[in-house]
Formats: structure tokens, sequence, C-alpha cells
């Protein structure tokens, strides 16, 4: 049985994963989590062909919701 304590612990570690999801990704998460390169991902990022985000016209940022719709929509059969 889950003791009271354990019981926060487990909506301390959700609420930490739920926020680390809606959190932006930097170049170098998105290069590690497709395990590609960081030069891959800028030359993608800068074709158009990887969804991605430049609010202040340096840094790139990505959704982890939007890479993984991309990452799905290119499947080969």
């Amino acid at each position: 049985m889950l003791t009271e304590e354990n019981m926060e612990l487990l909506r301390r570690l959700e609420h930490l994963l739920s926020a680390q999801q809606s959190r932006p990704m930097n170049l170098t998460e998105v290069a590690e989590y497709l395990s590609v390169s960081k030069q891959c991902i800028y030359n993608l990022s800068s074709r158009g062909e990887i969804p991605h985000y430049k609010p202040n016209g340096k840094r790139l940022y990505f959704r982890k919701s939007e890479i993984d719709a991309w990452w799905s929509r290119r499947r080969i059969e």
C-alpha cells in the first residue's frame, strides 16, 4: 500500500514531468533526443524542414510534441 508520503512524492514527480514536457527544448536537447548532431538540427532548421522557434532571432527552440509529430511523418515504407 502507498503511504501518504509516497503519494505526495508521486504527485511531485508527476508535476515535474508535466512541467518538463511543456518546456521548450534547445538545440542541444533536440540533437540528443533525436540522436543526431547539432549541425544536422541547425541545417534542418535553416532549410525550414523542422518546426522551430527563434524568439530573439538567434537561439533555436523546439516543442517536443512538434518534434515527435515531425519525426513520425518521416516514415519510409
